[in-house]
This record gives structure tokens, sequence and C-alpha cells, in this order.
């Protein structure tokens, strides 16, 4: 699942080819249609399809931000709030082109849900293979009420405070220190790739109980997985299998990754163990990590 990096990379290469643009037409694939009309709301959630085509044709796409792993196409102007929220699930990707033949990968250009036709006659295109991501029309952030339970972004200015803060609630102090940590609530966008990096670069057992961390180590921790997201973001993100950027390009991070999904630990050698937290597969070192 696309983390932190990989989104605000989306992010990134979609703002210059479509700010500005107004929404002219919005089509759905066939796939799509059919899921509705069994009462299956696929990839368009919260609505039928006809009320979002209403909602955001004629719009203009004022700006485009990134909160957590969610994308939000700001539509208007800014007092009125509205916006089109995307989260890319397990396998969802956007891309501009002025034809499909363009998205160069079949699996991509054959799993296309929702294309719309943009006022420079551009197509901003969502193809999700596995159709586990969704996009929403929002008349406002407070329209959907999980954006307010999002924890800090790693990089505003007090997210350490807030971090740390979030450590100390019973919820989390009991639970292993990388379950809290992928937890929206504690801090945005560190999913299970960058949590396993941080943690290795900490020192820092995936099991190891939050309670049971010094305020110290709490400290370095945070450090680290602000810079291995950073580091991320430098990359274009870990296209470890679906991930692809809107130029239809995979990132690098995968890489520079140290711990996620190896065999062997590069420091000292010894064999990587896993085990299951917080419902997904941990890779560490027991060596290296306590």
């Amino acid at each position: 699942m696309p983390e932190l990096p990989e989104v605000e990379h989306v992010k990134r290469g979609l703002s210059p080819k479509i700010e500005g643009l107004t929404i002219q037409d919005v089509t759905f694939s066939e796939t799509v249609i059919k899921a509705h009309d069994a009462g299956r709301k696929a990839v368009v959630k919260g609505e039928g399809l006809d009320s979002f085509k209403y909602a955001v044709e004629n719009r203009v796409i004022s700006s485009i931000d990134r909160r957590s792993k969610y994308l939000l196409f700001r539509l208007g102007e800014a007092e009125e709030g509205m916006l089109i929220l995307s989260h890319l699930g397990m396998t969802g990707a956007w891309f501009v082109v002025e034809e499909l033949g363009e998205i160069l990968e079949d699996r991509f250009r054959n799993h296309v849900h929702v294309i719309f036709t943009l006022s420079n006659g551009q197509k901003l295109v969502y193809s999700d293979i596995r159709r586990f991501g969704e996009m929403r029309f929002l008349p406002s952030e407070e329209a959907h009420p999980p954006l307010a339970e999002i924890g800090p972004e790693p990089f505003d200015e007090d997210a350490d405070i807030r971090f740390l803060a979030a450590l100390s609630i019973p919820k989390f102090s009991r639970k292993p220190i990388k379950e809290a940590i992928m937890h929206h609530s504690v801090i945005a966008g560190c999913g299970n790739i960058y949590a396993t990096e941080a943690l290795f670069k900490a020192g820092v057992s995936p099991k190891r109980r939050t309670d049971r961390l010094s305020l110290k180590k709490k400290k370095e921790l945070f450090q680290h997985i602000v810079d291995v997201l950073h580091e991320g973001i430098a990359a274009g993100g870990s296209s470890i299998s679906d991930y692809r950027n809107v130029n239809g390009e995979a990132g690098g991070m995968q890489e520079r990754l140290q711990m996620y999904a190896k065999s062997v630990c590069p420091v000292c050698q010894s064999p990587v163990k896993k085990a299951v937290v917080g419902g997904r597969t941990s890779h560490y070192c027991t060596t290296c990590q306590r």
C-alpha cells in the first residue's frame, strides 16, 4: 500500500499538470457502473455515480494537498471548501495523458475506472487493479470525520511533541511500538515499509512495548521516522509491487531499504526474523534491534 512518500510524490507530479484546469466531464468504467448498479460502491464511495459527476463537473481544480496517505483535490475557491478525496488503496494510480494508450503497462491501462476530461483536452485518469482505493466528493473536510482523527504530519513544527504525547496514552503505551507508530492518530503516513526501516535505524524491536522505551529512544525513533520518510520522497517512493507515479515510473526507494523484506541483516549478517505485529508482517534483527 502506498505510504506517505509515494502519495507525496504523486501529489507533486499532479500539481503542475492539473492545477487551474476545469473538470469538463467524468466517465466511469463498466466495472464501476455495474458494481454501483448492484449496490456495491466500487472506487467512488459515499454517493452514487450521477451525484459524484454532477458535483465535480465544471469545477476548477484549484490545488492538490496531501494529508497522511490521502490526496485532496481542492475544487473552486478556497472558501467553498469542496474537494475530491482520494486514497490509493493497494494498487491505485493516477495518470495525466492525452490518450489512454500513453499508459504503457497493460495492468494499469486495462483497469482504468475513472476519467476526468480537463479543459486543456488532457485526461486525469484513475486506475486501480484491485479496486481497493476510493474517491469521494466532499463539501468540506469536516464531512469526512476520519480526516480529523489523523495525527500530526511528521514534518510539522510540533509533530515530535504530539508524537510523544500520543505514545504516552494508555491505548498506545501498552502496544508494541511498531503497532503504535503505524496508527494514523500517532503520526500521519508511516506504514509498514517505513516503520520497519525507522525501527531498524533506531535499533528498536518492533515487538517492544511502547512504555518500555525511554524518552530519549522515543525521540530518536521519531527523528528516524522523519529521516526515512524524507529519503523515501527523495527516492520517488517505494515500488515494491504496484506503485507508479503520474508518469508511469517506478520509485527507487526499494533499492535503499535495509530491513524491509530482507533475509539477512546488512549490519551483523544475522538472519532476519519475521513476526506479525499489528496485523502486518514485520522484519527485524534480534541482534541489532532490542
